[in-house]
């Protein structure tokens, strides 16, 4: 038992002897590994510093050759530049070198002609010394002669030629102002002609009426509607008179206002293509048809401002220009008149030598207070005139506006163009017509009339005057005070108005309520 533990220890002794040969081996092993390892990295570190500092002694190098390239270019480049210097000092010596040859010359001119001039002037100094001594003894001699001092025999020539220019003066301004007045006279009448042949404008007279062509007669049916109702309602929101007889495909439009027939017609005709006509339809293309129209009269007043040539115009002054298009004054559109006096005042001022650009704008703006003055109490020249100036207009064309129809003085040249120039566009043959501004006179006292009461929504007169339409408002106006409003508006027509026959007053008093079910 014994023996077998000796040779288990000395197995186990020989085992650790055997493990740490072993361990020493591969210790040794690994440090030689390191070693060869450490000596390859101080190599490759030798090799890589020595192609490093090559690499930077070739950098030095090119860097040195390129320094050098720059320094030879620059150099070159600043002999080259101070080889021009020289050569353009050079050039300016010489220049400054004639300069100073060319004043010498000059200089000793001078002294030449000074000294010709010197001489001159002592020769003139002699003479004048002769005349002045032979201008004495002329003197003398006359005063001798004569038995007068010299200031006598002065003053008496001098009272002698007073008497003679006073007389020729007299003569002269007399002949002057009658060959002045005949001139003119005559360069006025060819002014004038010459103006109006130019702007030879023809001139329709505005209706009262307008026809729309339908397509086919079963379309007059479905304008009426059932019991009326389709023709009730555009007559309605119109405020204008449809008249529907035995003209083959045609609707009659009849009314005074052009602006009211224009939106009727376009409603009408927008109707007649869509096809649906009902009373909500109606008012839905009456709607469409005054926004058209808006844009129509903003239109009008553009154009016009093209036509003659006048621009910087507020939006509001451009839309009550446009508006101009549906009024008239004594059968005369209103539009084409200032048109015409705004062309008529440029062509004046231009022969005259006055301001044109003034005298053009005034003449078309003189009647700017047409387009709303039965909106606006007071004459159309103040109305526009506040107008202008609320739209910060040039105070003479203000002024010239102003003084168109002689509320004030024209002071100024302009002002007294365009009274001619609207006397001339108004008196020409055919221009105008009294009957029809009294008939539309009449017919704006008539919804003037109406439009005072209280409650009065809106009011059209129709019928070519013989009948007054009203719509009141439902909640001011009840139902059984609409006798009496009826009869005070009567009796008020018949106190301030002259009219021929009779005047039906038709008052329409309409509730409505509109539900939405969601």
């Amino acid at each position: 038992m014994e023996f077998y533990i000796l040779i288990g220890l000395l197995l186990l002794v020989i085992g650790i002897l055997i493990g740490f040969l072993i361990r020493k081996h591969i210790a040794e092993n690994k440090i030689g590994n390191a070693e060869k390892l450490a000596e390859k990295i101080v190599n490759d570190a030798n090799d890589h510093a020595d192609s490093i500092k090559q690499k930077t002694d070739n950098e030095v190098k090119a860097s040195l050759l390129e320094a050098k390239d720059e320094v030879h270019r620059l150099r070159t480049e600043q002999e080259k530049e101070n080889k021009e210097r020289r050569s353009e000092i050079q050039r300016q010596e010489i220049r400054l070198q004639k300069r100073e040859e060319n004043l010498d010359r000059k200089a000793e001119n001078l002294e030449q002609k000074e000294e010709k001039l010197s001489k001159k002037v002592a020769f003139l100094d002699e003479k004048e010394k002769e005349l002045e001594e032979l201008r004495q003894k002329e003197s003398e001699e006359l005063e001798h002669i004569a038995e007068l001092s010299r200031e006598e025999a002065r003053e008496t020539l001098l009272n002698d030629v007073r008497k003679d220019i006073v007389h020729d003066t007299a003569v002269i301004i007399k002949e002057n102002e009658q060959r002045i007045k005949e001139d003119s006279e005559k360069t006025a009448r060819e002014i004038i002609t010459s103006v109006i042949q130019r702007y030879a404008a023809n001139h329709v007279a505005e209706n009262t009426v307008s026809v729309v062509a339908l397509p086919n007669e079963e379309m007059k049916g479905r304008i009426i509607g059932r019991e009326g109702r389709n023709i009730r309602a555009l007559e309605t929101l119109t405020g204008i008179d449809l008249i529907i007889d035995d003209t083959p495909e045609a609707v009659v439009l009849s009314g005074f206002d052009p602006v009211r027939r224009e939106i009727a017609r376009i409603a009408l005709e927008k109707l007649i293509l869509d096809g649906r006509i009902h009373p909500a339809r109606i008012e839905e293309m009456v709607e469409k048809a005054r926004q058209e129209m808006d844009i129509i009269i903003k239109e009008a007043g553009e154009e016009a401002c093209v036509e003659v040539n006048v621009h910087g115009l507020s939006p509001e002054i451009i839309k009550l220009l446009g508006r101009l298009k549906f009024r008239t004054s004594y059968g005369q559109n209103v539009l084409k008149h200032s048109i015409e006096v705004a062309t008529i005042a440029g062509m004046l001022a231009h022969e005259l030598g006055a301001n044109v650009r003034i005298a053009r704008r005034a003449g078309l703006l003189h009647d700017i207070g047409k387009s709303i003055d039965h909106e606006v109490e007071g004459p159309h020249v103040d109305i526009g005139v506040n107008v202008l100036k609320r739209n910060k207009e040039n105070k003479e064309v203000i002024h010239a506006v102003h003084a168109h129809h002689g509320d004030v003085a024209p002071e100024t040249a302009e002002a007294i163009i365009v009274q001619a120039a609207d006397a001339i566009s108004a008196a020409r043959p055919g221009a105008r017509r009294e009957s029809l501004e009294n008939y539309i006179k009449r017919l704006e006292n008539l919804e003037e009339i109406a439009n005072s009461f209280n409650g009065v929504e809106k009011c059209f007169a129709i019928q070519a005057g013989r009948e007054l339409r009203i719509m009141v408002k439902p909640e001011s106006i009840p139902e059984d005070e609409m006798t009496i409003l009826g009869r005070d508006i009567a009796k008020r027509i018949e106190n301030e108005l002259e009219y021929p026959g009779q005047i039906k007053v038709n008052i329409i008093r309409e509730t409505r309520i509109t539900s939405i079910a969601k």
